[in-house]
């Protein structure tokens, strides 16, 4: 059944009376990616009063009330009065962004949308950050509670963002006493044109596997990680709450569903060639986001579960929508190459050619340290 006419459903939710409708919810990064997402999930919800939708430029859901501003200015503090709930989703996580200029927005930002909704009487705020933060390492649990440690470091694409986005919220309750913060957890994001080291390891040409590691797929579809969202204004579930399909992939399966065949390197090997290919800036991924390819950090998403909510999507569903997207991309060591790179060199030659690059640049810094 098609939706309703967005003049028809305005004029239906504005007749509800009031006291038996939900919150008013406040979206920063409401016109793209996942906010544009959760702000017409919301705008259609017969649970929610009204969607104050706050980003740099103008979204399409007509329902919503829009503000243009940026997040960090603090006259959002204006904008968020009559909010009940404000979700935070105006993030900077673009492999390609200068990693200060990202930080400085995705800290500053959160640190501004805290203060804001504390000033302006808001009692929950609901971030988003990544089960990234639990920390690839071999001796994870399979799966991971949500409240067990934080063991990620800063040395993967905006991990050390997410960290500080966590901390913030845990200091937030006690800054600003009466707020309440919960922090949602999603695994591997897939969907709606989402672009990180994670989705791009499967545009390469060979699927890269360091001999020895124990890597464990599992992946949440936005269409899922909006859902979570949603429990968590309504107040369904709060906390810490992770997010993802049920279960797990092992590499195995994920080669065998992809048919993609692996590429086996010594850990040293890669690890090595990761950090001199990022260092000398021929890819934008740092030599940190291979260890979330090597070690596990699959989530149980028990608290969401324990508060009814289930998610839509399988893990081989979503690989197989994450391998459509990226279908006709291609990705050699976390760099996107254009159709004309990979005609002329071919995938294989490209990685020769970027490894190659590497030695060279070595060579000559160990040249003009003997001079």
């Amino acid at each position: 059944m098609s939706s309703p006419d967005p003049q028809v459903r305005a004029a239906r939710n504005q007749s509800t009376n009031p006291a038996t409708r939900g919150p008013v919810v406040a979206i920063t990064g409401a016109a793209s990616g996942i906010g544009a997402l959760l702000t017409e999930r919301l705008a259609a919800s017969e649970e929610i009063k009204q969607v104050i939708a706050l980003d740099e430029r103008r979204g399409e859901c007509a329902e919503a009330q829009w503000h243009i501003l940026d997040v960090r200015d603090p006259a959002i503090a204006e904008k968020l009065r009559g909010a009940d709930v404000v979700v935070h989703l105006a993030l900077d996580l673009d492999l390609e962004t200068d990693p200060a200029a990202r930080t400085a927005y995705n800290v500053r930002g959160t640190q501004t949308v805290l203060t804001a909704a504390a000033a302006a009487g808001i009692h929950r705020v609901v971030l988003c950050t990544s089960a990234m933060v639990y920390g690839a390492l071999p001796d994870n649990e399979l799966p991971l509670s949500e409240d067990a440690e934080l063991r990620a470091t800063a040395e993967a694409t905006g991990v050390g963002d997410l960290l500080e986005i966590e901390r913030l919220a845990r200091r937030a309750p006690r800054a600003h006493p009466g707020l309440n913060v919960t922090v949602v957890r999603p695994a591997v994001l897939v969907g709606g044109g989402t672009d990180t080291a994670l989705t791009r390891y499967f545009e390469s040409p060979r699927l890269l596997v360091v001999a020895g590691s124990r890597p464990a797929w599992q992946f949440c579809h936005v269409e899922d990680l909006c859902s979570a969202l949603e429990y968590a204004v309504l107040e369904k579930a709060d906390g810490e709450l992770a997010v993802g399909c049920d279960g797990w992939l092992e590499q195995e399966e994920i080669e065998e569903l992809s048919g993609i065949r692996r590429m086996e390197l010594p850990s040293a090997v890669a690890l090595g060639a990761a950090a001199r290919l990022h260092r000398i800036g021929l890819t934008p991924s740092p030599a940190g986001d291979l260890a979330y390819t090597m070690y596990p950090w699959v989530v149980s998403g028990s608290r969401l579960h324990d508060a009814g909510w289930r998610p839509r999507w399988s893990n081989e569903e979503v690989l197989a929508e994450l391998l459509e997207e990226v279908a006709g991309r291609h990705t050699v060591a976390g760099r996107r190459l254009g159709r004309k790179d990979a005609t002329a060199a071919g995938a294989a030659g490209a990685t020769v050619a970027l490894l190659g690059a590497a030695a060279v640049v070595r060579r000559a810094r160990k040249a003009r340290r003997r001079i």
